[in-house]
């Protein structure tokens, strides 16, 4: 199992692919681990060289007690690049992941070529994860578990409960509560707008319409911070790529490659 050790934590990353594709990261949200990946990986591996990390606290990386930052989960991201071997990559981050993104793309865009930020925000009310925190302390995860799942698909997706769903919802059962609690805590924090204004790299934003932890008009805010950045609105929740992996990955595909930007149409609904 690859491993990198920072400030005493062991992170778990993997690198996925043909080493002569473009290299691409990919960021998950909060309360899942790299496995989150699995609907849309095998077409991605057809384009790119993936690189995945677990957050502190998820799958089989550590926690470590405290509250985290967006900077400090975006350097291990920085990290997990160097000891994979990866000087150049694409980003796509989603929630959590996009917000990582948004770091990145500001402060250290001399890795990266494009940015796919998914279902993000680059500022929150605080007062939503103040209250997770204080639920996840007084009755662990399963005290949020039904509501984040919610938030996480369409009614459709959650009633039809499949063998992904169930998938998602033991990983998120499984996360370690400190490590959770730090992330929440770097949303919390967070306020990723100054930033904004220094990306010059190509952005995409993907927003849900029904997303209810992240509305569509926090991602088109995100969007509006960068200049020539892109919006698209997908007919999903929180985690589109489940629900309809082929479209994602139609989308992800079609804007990192050459070319692309000029094909794919601003502020398209779908």
């Amino acid at each position: 199992m690859p491993l990198i050790e920072r400030d005493g934590v062991r992170l778990h990353w993997r690198l996925d692919g043909h080493p002569d594709r473009p290299a691409l990261v990919l960021a998950n949200s909060l309360g899942t681990d790299m496995a989150l990946w699995q609907p849309v990986l095998p077409a991605l591996l057809r384009h790119f060289l993936v690189l995945r990390l677990d957050k502190r606290g998820h799958g089989a990386s550590q926690a470590n007690p405290g509250d985290y930052s967006i900077e400090l989960l975006a350097r291990d991201v920085l990290a997990a690049m160097d000891a994979a071997g990866v000087a150049r990559a694409h980003f796509c981050g989603v929630s959590i992941g996009g917000m990582i993104g948004q770091w990145l793309a500001a402060n250290a865009g001399e890795r990266f070529e494009r940015f796919v930020l998914s279902n993000t925000a680059a500022k929150t009310a605080p007062e939503g994860f103040v209250d997770r925190i204080a639920k996840i302390r007084e009755g662990g995860m399963a005290a949020i578990a039904d509501t984040v799942l919610g938030r996480f698909f369409t009614p459709a997706f959650v009633a039809r409960a499949d063998e992904n769903f169930h998938t998602v919802r033991r990983t998120l059962l499984q996360v370690d509560p400190v490590g959770y609690i730090g992330c929440c805590a770097a949303i919390r924090d967070m306020d990723l707008r100054p930033g904004l204004q220094r990306i010059d790299a190509p952005v995409l934003v993907v927003t849900g319409r029904h997303d209810q932890s992240l509305p569509p008009a926090m991602g088109e805010a995100v969007a509006a911070g960068i200049r020539d950045a892109q919006v698209v609105e997908l007919p999903f929740a929180h985690i589109p790529h489940f629900e309809a992996p082929e479209r994602f990955v139609e989308l992800l595909v079609g804007f990192c490659q050459p070319g692309a930007a000029d094909r794919e149409p601003t502020n398209r609904a779908s």
